[in-house]
């Protein structure tokens, strides 16, 4: 079995209070207290702070150095960025100005092949209406011959005596010009 706890938060007979908290001590506290704090802030305003205040002033300046080198780049980039819409907008004006110029040679050379066409076109066009003109006069006159020979059979059966030449070409002279 375990033995029972004697902790207690009363005072045990015959001990005093606890010795921060008995006034015969205040007057060495407060000596005491006002060293520590005249030291801590001698040496905080003498050495802590100094420190801190050089420490904050080398980052301030290297923050506005760090700034100024921004900006410096920044305007660096802002400069190469316009040269470089700059030049785009070159480029662009040299593209617009080579694609209008090809585009005009290329309607020219259309223009001029369809020129060309057009004149081996109506050159055909006009070989291929004397040879029909020629072939239609050679007709006509293999029209007048098979006529004749077909007027002359048809007589000959009619009447059982064939004609006279002289005499087809004199019925048939009128009917063969046309």
């Amino acid at each position: 079995m375990a033995a029972p706890t004697t902790a207690t938060t009363e005072v045990p007979a015959g001990q005093s209070k606890f010795p921060p908290f008995q006034s015969q001590y205040y007057p060495s506290q407060f000596v005491w207290l006002a060293l520590s704090f005249i030291l801590l802030y001698v040496l905080m305003s003498k050495v802590a702070l100094p420190r801190i205040d050089s420490i904050l002033a080398a980052r301030a300046k290297r923050i506005e150095e760090d700034m100024a080198t921004a900006r410096h780049f920044k305007e660096r980039s802002e400069a190469a960025n316009t040269a470089y819409e700059k030049s785009l907008a070159d480029a662009r004006s040299r593209a617009q100005g080579i694609a209008n110029e090809t585009r005009e040679q290329q309607a020219a050379a259309a223009e001029e092949t369809n020129k060309r066409l057009e004149s081996e076109l109506h050159q055909r066009l006009a070989t291929a209406e004397q040879s029909i003109t020629a072939t239609r006069a050679t007709a006509m006159g293999n029209v007048n011959a098979v006529a004749a020979e077909a007027a002359a059979a048809i007589v000959e059966r009619l009447i059982g005596k064939t004609p006279e030449p002289h005499e087809l070409e004199a019925a048939l002279g009128g009917a063969g010009k046309s």
